[in-house]
This record gives C-alpha cells, structure tokens and sequence, in this order.
C-alpha cells in the first residue's frame, strides 16, 4: 500500500467522533469525499483519466457527449422547441462532458443552440477556471451553481439535467442484518486508527428504505442504503420545471442489488487505477463509491411527478441514440486504417460488457410536464445497424 499523508483530514474525523462518539458511515463518507478543501471531490487536483484514479465514458471518447447531445436535441423537439432550453450538468468535474455536449449541439441544431443555457453543478469551486477554458467558445452561454443552488431550490430550470457517475459518490448508510435486526455501521476510533461497531440506526428512514421495497436481508449481510440519493433526486425534480432528468451510473434494480449474492454491498474504492475494500485509508484521497438503486430513483420519481420514461444499459442508450452513424463518420474521416482501429477499440468500450462499460452502466430518464416522450433511445436498436 503507497504511503500518504492523510493526517489533517484523518485528525478532523478522529476529533469529531471524540467529540460526538462513533459516527454513521455516511457521516464518515462525507467527510472523506465532500470536507471543504480536503476532500476527495472537494480539494485540487485530477481525479479522472489517466492522471487521476478512474476512467469514466467521458474518457473514452467525445462521442460519448455527442450522443447525450443528439437526445437532448430529441428531448427540445418532445417540448414543443422551446425558444429557450436550459441543460445543466450536475457533478460537472473538469467540464469535459460539458464540452462534447455543447460542441455536439451546435453542430447538430443551430436553433437549439440559439437559446441553450448551461449551468454546471460542481462541488469543487476550482474547477471554474479548468471548465471556463474547455468552453471558452460557449462561454456566453454558460452560468455555475453550487450544489446547494440546487439542494435548496435556488436552480430552477426547463430542458435536461443530466449526470454521469454522480449519484454513486453520494455519502450513503451502511446497515448490516443481524440476529437482533437491522443494524448501522458506525465507524468510531482507536487511537489513530479507525474501526466499526454496530448499534441501532440512526433513523428509523433506513428500515423503512428496504421495507418500501419489500427487501429483507439475509442474516449476516450488508449493505447500502443511499438516503442522499433520495434527496437529491428531490431537490432536482423541485427545480425541474418542465423538461427531463437523465442519469447515469452504475448501478442496479433493486432485487439484484440487495439479492443474496451481494453478501457485502457493493461499496469499493479507487486509487490510482486500483480498486479497495478499505475505506477507512488514504482517507480523502481515494475514491468511495457505491452502485446506484434505480428501483428507488425511479419509484420516488415517479410520487414528485417524474415519469419513468425509459432505463436499460448503457449500451442500448448509446446504440439507439447514433453510435453507429457516429463511428461511420468518425472512420470514413480517419486517414489511416491504424486509426480506424483506433476509433473502432476505443468506441467498443463504451457498448462492450465484460470489461467495458456497456452493461455495468445504466441510463434511466425521467419526465416532468412531457407526455408520452418518443426519445432516440426508445426506438429498436437492432434494426438501425
């Protein structure tokens, strides 16, 4: 294990839980990912691609942008091509996605890009000049927000709001099921060091998640329960006036996400490329992420007006939305058969399962005042190849 120095976030933790006794996990969690200035998502410094610790869709290739941008395009024809459409990127990190979006955009609809606005939603302040420099040419166009523009209603909009791998990065609850019941994971402290016990939850919303979806864990299994994902998903269908929610992530429905086979959840860590089961290291400077529930995402949803308009794999998404007329385009402009290839390997990434990305990753799109949507991924894929 690479030595660092986490010592002054690792302090702030071990005084808190000195101060208040042990803590939930997800108070943990926020603290390693979102503590102003040292943590993970909160302090300088690359944390996707190459120079980071993980590789997102953005990575791969901007087509994946070009295609979020050809259903945006479809979503401001399903609402009557309104003279101006908002798009807001939530988790916008270095503005990359952004970008693609905004480029594709222009290109695919002159008139829809007339009246675009797009906000960025970012926790880390710093990005502001990163992302500024990525759209310099859109810059007339672009505004910020602070995630709590939008937790607290201050962000309305009409027109999409999208997100690629924001929601598994929420501090989530650990609960473990044990012969006395449903027990939280507290993390509480010996010494320098951090460990867990197990005590009643810290709200009763946790035995309610999982009796809501008619879940009941098996003796000695743990796992997620994501309250945070609720909330914001609430706080995004407040803003939304007229329009669609798009989300990407990984993730699962419920029944395979809390199954049995899942004996430990699904939370892991990232750091440098490498992944760990340990979160309680390089505390603030791994990643901790776990997989999405869309079952509830798509259920609370729909109770705050949100229509489940479509969800499936990534792969259908990208396929049904063009991938297959972008990659033609982007070969017949390559100059080499060596970039062909290129073009051909890094694009399989995004639809192949089994060390892509097709499968593990899910879309699930939502609608507020659209009815009955016909969006480019709900068309049969199988017959535009």
């Amino acid at each position: 294990m690479d030595q660092v120095d986490d010592g002054k976030l690792r302090g702030i933790i071990l005084d808190r839980i000195g101060q208040r006794g042990p803590i939930p996990f997800a108070d943990f969690m926020a603290a390693c990912l979102y503590e102003p200035g040292l943590g993970y998502y909160t302090s300088p410094g690359r944390k996707v691609g190459a120079e980071g610790d993980f590789y997102t869709s953005i990575n791969v290739h901007r087509v994946f942008g070009r295609l979020i941008a050809r259903e945006i395009c479809r979503m401001w024809e399903e609402m009557g091509c309104p003279a101006s459409f908002d798009i807001v990127e939530a988790g916008a990190g270095h503005g990359q996605l952004a970008t693609d979006v905004l480029d594709a955009v222009c290109e695919l609809n002159s008139q829809l890009y007339e009246g675009v606005r797009l906000t960025l939603v970012e926790a880390e302040p710093s990005l502001a000049e990163v992302q500024g420099k990525l759209l310099e040419r859109h810059l007339a166009k672009v505004s910020w927000s602070a995630p709590a523009d939008l937790a607290e209603g201050k962000l309305r909009f009409s027109g999409c709001l999208y997100s690629n791998e924001l929601i598994d990065s929420f501090p989530t609850h650990l609960v473990e099921m044990t012969p006395e019941g449903l027990r939280e994971v507290f993390v509480a402290a010996e010494g320098d060091q951090f460990s867990e016990v197990l005590d009643s939850p810290s709200t009763p919303e946790l035995e309610a998640y999982l009796s809501r979806l008619g879940i009941t864990l098996n003796p000695g299994q743990r796992t997620e329960i994501n309250l945070n994902a609720v909330r914001w998903l609430e706080s995004a269908a407040a803003s939304l006036e007229r329009g669609f929610i798009l989300t990407i992530d990984y993730g699962y429905l419920a029944p395979e996400l809390y199954g049995p086979m899942r004996l430990n959840g699904t939370l892991l860590c990232y750091y440098r490329h490498t992944t760990e089961e340990n979160p309680y290291i390089r505390v603030g400077l791994q990643d901790i992420t776990t997989h999405v529930d869309f079952t509830t995402l798509a259920l609370r949803g729909e109770e705050l007006g949100l229509s489940k308009v479509w969800y499936g794999e990534q792969y259908r998404f990208l396929m049904a939305a063009g991938m297959m007329q972008e990659l033609m385009a982007l070969e017949a402009a390559a100059k080499t058969e060596k970039e062909q290839i290129a073009i051909r390997i890094s694009l399989k990434k995004l639809i192949l399962p089994e060390g892509g990305m097709g499968d593990t990753f899910k879309v699930l799109i939502q609608a507020k005042g659209v009815d009955h949507p016909q969006l480019l991924c709900m068309r049969d894929w199988g017959k535009l190849i």
